[in-house]
């Protein structure tokens, strides 16, 4: 068995660029969910205030806080399949935390 250094290096550099491209990606895809469930919600406020609708508004809060669990679970399920080498995870919270 021979150890190959640069090898080393360089599988660890793909996982980290791996894990940054992944979480900023992760990270702006939260971000559109969220933005686009507050769309919708300030649409429907919309619509209310012109008398278009009437809006039962505890029933739309536990609407989009079940829609945000969701969002938020899907996150944490991506998060689980992902490789957990070191560079990964790294590059992974350094991408999250960017994006």
């Amino acid at each position: 068995m021979e150890f190959n250094i640069n090898t080393m290096f360089s599988d660890m550099g793909v996982g980290a660029i791996v894990g940054f491209v992944t979480g900023y990606a992760l990270k702006k895809l939260m971000k559109l969910a969220m933005a686009l469930i507050g769309v919708y919600v300030l649409s429907l406020f919309y619509l209310q205030q012109k008398g278009v609708i009437t809006i039962n508004t505890d029933k739309l809060f536990n609407l989009t806080n079940n829609i945000t669990q969701q969002v938020v679970n899907v996150s944490q399920k991506v998060l689980g399949i992902l490789p957990g080498t070191s560079a990964f995870v790294a590059g992974f919270y350094l991408g999250f935390k960017k994006g």
